[in-house]
Formats: structure tokens, C-alpha cells, sequence
């Protein structure tokens, strides 16, 4: 009877054993296509926005959608959202944190972009006038 239990007992871990090592394969082989397609992205579309979303953790898109503006060079229309939005998540008016620091690194991912595109129109400007 023990021989039959330890022949049972044997198979079973083998077949454990077998089943865990082909798992990890087929793991280890997705790891590797998913590094193969992000490398590949990777090269194709770099651009500095990208490079800056990954940095700060949003990309401008996600910004404007938070703070519900069109164009970010307005000026006007992203402060007041943003003044709005803050305001009306404060924990005073019952809002969350979380929601204000949202608003917040949206608002100021929207200035660094409005710092960039004023650096390259004044880039611009002085390769003209020379």
C-alpha cells in the first residue's frame, strides 16, 4: 500500500512540477515579446512629450481631460478650470485630496508644456532676426 502512495504521491509532484516549469516558460517568453513591442514603440515614436509624461507620470492629454480644457494656450480658461476644479474638491467643500493633487499636476504638466512652447517661439524668433 505505502509503495502505491509514494507512486501516486511521485507522479502527482512530477506533474507539478512539469506544469510550473512550462507556465514560467510561456511567462517568460511574453515577458520577453512585450520588452520586443514596447522597445520597437519605443523607437518609432519618441517625441520630448512622451519622454516628459513618463518623468511626471501624465501626459498632456490626460491634463487636459482633467482640467477640462481644449487648447492649453489658453491661458485664461485652463486658470479658471483649475481655480474651479481645486476649489471644489478642497476638503473644506467635502472634495478628496487626491482629486486636488490630480487638478494640481495637471495644471502644472499644462505649464511645462506652455514653458516649452514658449522656448521654442523665442528660439524661433531670435533664428529669424539673425
Amino acid at each position: 500500500m505505502a509503495k502505491y502512495l509514494a507512486r501516486i504521491v511521485i507522479s502527482g509532484a512530477q506533474s507539478i512540477g512539469k506544469a510550473l516549469a512550462k507556465t514560467v516558460r510561456e511567462e517568460i517568453e511574453v515577458y520577453r515579446e512585450a520588452a520586443r513591442v514596447h522597445a520597437a514603440q519605443s523607437a518609432t515614436n519618441f517625441t520630448p512629450s512622451k519622454t516628459d509624461a513618463a518623468l511626471n507620470g501624465m501626459t498632456l492629454e490626460e491634463a487636459q481631460l482633467i482640467l477640462n480644457v481644449k487648447d492649453v494656450l489658453d491661458r485664461a480658461e485652463v486658470e479658471q478650470q483649475y481655480r474651479h476644479l481645486f476649489h471644489i474638491n478642497s476638503k473644506t467643500a467635502g472634495g478628496s485630496f487626491y482629486l486636488q493633487s490630480k487638478i494640481y499636476r495637471a495644471k502644472e504638466r499644462i505649464d511645462q508644456e506652455i514653458k516649452k512652447i514658449e522656448a521654442l517661439a523665442k528660439l524661433q524668433a531670435k533664428s529669424e532676426s539673425k
